[in-house]
């Protein structure tokens, strides 16, 4: 415990350093306050407690994930998730793993925590001795009501058994199930949780399950709460389509007191879902989309959602459609809101990245709203960190949805009509990617005659710098080096109109290292072709542009080609956001 200690001490002082040689930056991973830090931390959940100071549950051990001794403990934070109190074990580190916990306060200040326990002390299957038994067991759940100083006795939920759990390699006497979401609030005075029952030992046949509570806001004996499981009948929500991996569900109550659940597959893309009728039914799970009709991509990886104290919503996901538990870096986000009954996405951006090309696994996040104030948990599952998230971040990304202006912050060169004739224009000083924020390029041309190869703009001198030039099947490509690396990244197939004008955004965030797209208004994601529609820059590069930016020749108003006129053209000397993006194409097209 001492080494413990020692390192989680070593680790906050390396998180401060080098956060203060670094401009700063909310979404940088090594801004984040760090909860705890250990051999295995998972699930930092919050809950405000009635004095506003924040007790945040998780699951923890000395070892990695799934070798025994998990348990699950509670910890303060008076000063929103600066400093934190040494954990209180809700469970003691035995045999028997204690995981997964969802806390949840009750209007009258109560704290619940839900978890799995293993009380069947399962420990072999088929004569293989020392499975991983976190997912074994029970459902249970503790209270406290002195703000997490002290812990109840063990309660067990009565978890029924059901066609999954009767297949499954116990024929149902002992049950595999957990779950990654908050408990939320349901009707006057209810609760609800959601968590996945598995069919087959380990992590096969999956499907979502439903624990509801319509008086633990007003029953202060637990033995009286009344519990009922959901939804309705002998199978899970499932769409036999999907797969075997349907996993992680998570929900939110939308003001009608219809029911929303979002969860994990391996189709590289997540599954939603509505209940009409308090979760005893739900509709056929589906791929869900952007406001955009795309379809939204999710890893393997926790999708999670939240619902704001002013009824909107956020979806933390990963905006890539690899099937396994990787490419998790950088976390994305989605603002929602409610239209016609139902929620609508907006397109996605960065919330939190780990620098450079990290293969950080940052996942579990949970939402904490104060004062007007966000925050983020999350973690890596070895460090739980807390980010303070800019209030106009969410802001503008809910205002996605009916955004129409050009951007002018960080504007350099403003172009358009007879002026664009010019063809080259002085370009500002360029910070190289290790050090500066990045730059943006809109512009709004018809390049539909253009050539594979062929260069619409470009930054060169002495064997650096950056062009954008016509790709193949209707693409376009963006090239930088610094005269040794080169980085290269093409846009979503079939985004060039053939006819009329195409909108371009061009976004290179040097500080999370990744070039995006935004073409007429969509975020390129990468179609059904590919699974990132967004690239990864070498974070080594050196400067890469010269002091001057030119249109190509043939793009130009009376030139070669006069099918070929960039209408528009600017740079901007900072990342552009996606909602920034959606704004200028919105009020150019207008025009």
């Amino acid at each position: 415990m001492k080494r413990l200690v020692l390192l989680n001490y070593f680790l906050m002082i390396c998180f401060a350093a080098f956060s203060q040689s670094k401009p700063y930056d909310f979404r940088d991973r090594l801004n984040g306050k760090p909860i705890y830090v250990s051999g295995y931390i998972d699930q930092p959940y919050v809950v405000v407690l009635d004095n506003g100071d924040w007790l945040c549950v998780f699951t923890t051990g000395s070892g990695a994930e799934g070798t025994g001794g998990q348990h699950i403990v509670s910890s303060v934070s008076n000063d929103k998730g600066t400093t934190w109190s040494k954990p209180v074990r809700i469970e003691e580190p035995s045999a028997e793993s204690a995981s997964w916990s969802m806390p949840y306060k009750t209007r009258f200040g109560r704290v619940y925590v839900f978890y799995d326990y293993n009380g069947d002390k399962i420990h072999s299957m088929n004569f293989i001795d020392n499975i991983r038994e976190d997912m074994l067991g029970w459902y249970c759940f503790k209270y406290s009501d002195d703000n997490g100083k002290t812990w109840s006795k063990r309660y067990r939920l009565p978890i029924k058994t059901t066609r999954v759990d009767r297949k499954n390699d116990w024929a149902g006497k002992v049950q595999i199930l957990w779950g990654i979401g908050k408990p939320i609030n349901v009707g006057q005075e209810g609760m609800m949780l959601a968590f996945t029952k598995l069919g087959k030992y380990m992590l096969e046949e999956g499907e979502g399950w439903f624990m509801r509570c319509d008086n633990i806001n007003t029953e202060r004996d637990p033995e009286k709460l009344r519990w009922n499981n959901l939804p309705e009948g002998d199978q899970g929500l499932r769409n036999p389509d999907f797969g075997s991996v349907q996993e992680e569900q998570n929900i939110v109550e939308l003001s009608n007191g219809t029911l929303y659940c979002m969860y994990r597959t391996v189709m590289g893309h997540p599954a939603e879902s509505y209940s009409y009728d308090g979760g005893k039914t739900w509709t056929m799970p589906q791929i869900p989309t952007y406001y955009t009709g795309d379809p939204i991509k999710n890893p393997r990886a926790c999708p999670r959602i939240f619902k704001t104290k002013d009824g909107r919503y956020l979806f933390w996901h990963h905006v890539n459609s690899g099937t396994d538990f990787e490419n998790r870096n950088p976390a994305w986000i989605s603002g929602g809101i409610e239209k016609n009954g139902k929620i609508i996405w907006s397109q996605p951006e960065i919330l939190i990245y780990a620098p450079g090309l990290s293969k950080e696994r940052m996942s579990y996040p949970d939402l904490i709203e104060q004062d007007g104030r966000f925050w983020i948990t999350e973690t890596n599952k070895v460090q739980g960190l807390c980010h303070e998230i800019d209030a106009n971040f969410f802001k503008n990304l809910w205002g996605q949805f009916n955004v129409s202006n050009i951007s002018t912050k960080g504007l350099m060169i403003n172009e358009s009509g007879e002026n664009l004739i010019k063809k080259e224009f002085n370009l500002p000083s360029i910070q190289e990617p290790s050090k500066g924020e990045g730059f943006t390029i809109n512009m709004v041309a018809n390049i539909t005659k253009l050539k594979e190869g062929e260069v619409i703009y470009e930054s060169r001198d002495a064997g650096k710098g950056f062009w954008l030039e016509m790709s193949a099947n209707y693409a376009v490509k963006f090239t930088m080096t610094d005269g040794v690396k080169t980085t290269s990244w093409t846009s979503d197939a079939g985004v060039v109109k053939f006819f009329g004008t195409t909108e371009i955004s061009l976004i290179i965030d040097y500080r999370a290292k990744i070039i995006s797209y935004v073409i007429n208004g969509i975020f390129n994601s990468g179609g059904k072709e590919r699974i990132f529609g967004w690239g990864q820059l070498d974070n080594t590069m050196g400067a890469v542009s010269s002091n001057k930016i030119k249109i190509g020749d043939i793009a130009i108003g009376g030139g070669l080609r006069a099918n070929n006129i960039v209408k528009a053209f600017r740079f901007y000397d900072r990342p552009l956001t996606v909602s920034e993006c959606v704004g200028n194409y919105r009020s150019q097209m207008s025009q």
